[in-house]
């Protein structure tokens, strides 16, 4: 019975962080990489929709479960699909915390210790993991998340030994986003085999072995996008975000050593050992521009694992030697990050409510047309926007394919990171990008160039673009139009 009321507790509290952490970090539909996941999941629920451009995402979600796990879920319970989402971003939340919480307990035998490590992470979701424009946790559903929760539940069962339930949960991840599965893997390695040399050297040619395709102008237009997969370009400040952490966790290997803490000493020094490790292999593979077509694999996402569980031993020593049981110390550390937290994620998406329930009306000048076209124009529509739209002001990075549910051509931010995963698709993104050269000085004339060359019927501009006053526009704001190319 106090077992069953502990659990209960565990699942309360756990559930309170989770609140705790929307509130904090917002919630924002369709932005970002879920421009991406979320046509994906709308194409599964209706196949008719994207007749021309699902390439665009489908070559990246197909090799997932994600859509048709999300598909799935609305299938089953006929909620609306933004409302089946917002559950589903919740639910990955509570279960990254859920594994925290487990792998703290094996770490930390205070209670206090415990919750303090669940809570950092909790306030800490969006920090960004160095320069790999990654964040423990992205502020909208991403496979990332889930596949998070299921390889944190396999480190804890890799620590008990228990490697066919490892495995098990690997697979999961796997399922969900393979990239985050193969790094999870191999920390994995490290931390059950870390003195194996053959071990360690399958770890560093696996990779080596499993892809290569040729590179063409198109592919690597798409891939210097990206700068944020090329070491040498990162800013200084990325590279501090590289070794501090290792330096942090080779000193904590000794202090947990002297604390008594044997299992969170070994955790950290493999852990440092792994960063390492990862830092050289993305030397190797990402600074000689020979080796230019294996910078997708971006290797220092393996980083992503090593800050999570770093800021979870942070928490828990933190709880342990400062924290306490002093209420005024927990509120002291936790409410001003909390705080500055919240204040980042605001200027981030300044132009856009810091949660967008499910629901609510359209707000902003983008997407209020993106929702007048979904209602009023025919599925088969081929629409062009700016190629950079989404860096327009006011959009705040929301897909056009996520809201409007129609086809467009493709735009330079979010389409080039699936024609560098997938060469096959890079020369159609580069002529289709460049087709839009000089976007903002458009005429009537233009847009009928892109009618005959690529068959797009309709087009998204903003009302300061010389074709405003040329084409038939029968939608309008105060920013943008919808109008049609004949």
């Amino acid at each position: 019975m106090a077992e069953r009321r502990s659990r209960g507790h565990d699942i309360l509290y756990l559930a309170l962080l989770t609140v705790a952490a929307l509130l904090v970090h917002g919630y924002h539909l369709g932005t970002e990489d879920q421009s991406i996941y979320l046509p994906a999941i709308k194409h599964t629920l209706d196949p008719a929709l994207y007749p021309h451009d699902a390439e665009f995402f489908l070559a990246q979600t197909r090799p997932t479960l994600f859509p048709q796990l999300i598909a799935a879920s609305q299938r089953v319970t006929h909620a609306p699909l933004e409302a089946v989402v917002l559950l589903w971003q919740l639910l990955s939340i509570f279960l990254v915390l859920v594994g925290c919480l487990h792998l703290a307990r094996k770490f930390f035998p205070s209670t206090r210790a415990q919750w303090s490590a669940v809570a950092l992470v909790t306030v800490l979701l969006t920090l960004p993991v160095t320069g790999t424009a990654l964040f423990l946790v992205d502020p909208y559903l991403h496979p990332r998340t889930l596949a998070t929760a299921a390889l944190l539940f396999m480190l804890a069962d890799v620590l008990d030994n228990r490697l066919l339930r490892a495995a098990f949960w690997l697979l999961l991840a796997a399922l969900m986003h393979i990239q985050m599965a193969f790094y999870g893997a191999l920390l994995a390695l490290f931390l059950a085999l870390p003195k194996t040399a053959s071990q360690v050297r399958l770890a560093l040619f696996f990779p080596l072995g499993t892809f290569f395709e040729p590179s063409t102008p198109a592919w690597r237009e798409a891939a210097r996008t990206r700068l944020h997969h090329y070491l040498l370009r990162w800013p200084w400040y990325a590279w501090i975000g590289i070794f501090a952490p290792l330096a942090l966790l080779w000193w904590m290997a000794g202090f947990a050593e002297r604390s008594s803490l044997p299992l969170l000493a070994s955790m950290s020094r493999r852990l440092a050992v792994f960063g390492a490790f990862i830092f050289a292999i993305s030397a190797v593979l990402t600074m000689p521009i020979a080796l230019e077509r294996f910078t997708p694999y971006q290797p220092m996402r393996g980083y992503h694992l090593l800050y999570l569980l770093l800021m979870l031993f942070i928490g828990g020593l933190l709880g342990e030697f400062v924290l306490k049981r002093n209420a005024v110390r927990w509120l002291a550390l936790f409410l001003p990050l909390a705080a500055a937290m919240f204040y980042v994620q605001r200027q981030t998406l300044p132009a856009s409510p810091h949660i967008e329930l499910p629901g609510a009306a359209p707000h902003g000048a983008w997407l209020e047309a993106f929702d007048w076209i979904k209602h009023n124009t025919p599925t088969e529509a081929y629409f062009v926007l700016d190629p950079y739209y989404v860096d327009r002001p006011g959009e705040d990075v929301h897909g056009f394919r996520a809201f409007a549910e129609r086809s467009m051509m493709a735009d330079h931010v979010k389409d080039s990171g699936v024609a560098l995963l997938f060469p096959a698709i890079a020369a159609r993104w580069q002529r289709e990008v460049h087709a839009r050269d000089g976007w903002q000085n458009f005429t009537a004339a233009d847009f009928q160039r892109l009618h005959r060359d690529f068959g797009v019927d309709w087009a998204v501009l903003e009302n300061s673009q010389p074709a405003a006053g040329q084409l038939d526009c029968p939608y309008s704001n105060h920013l943008v139009r919808v109008c049609r190319i004949r």
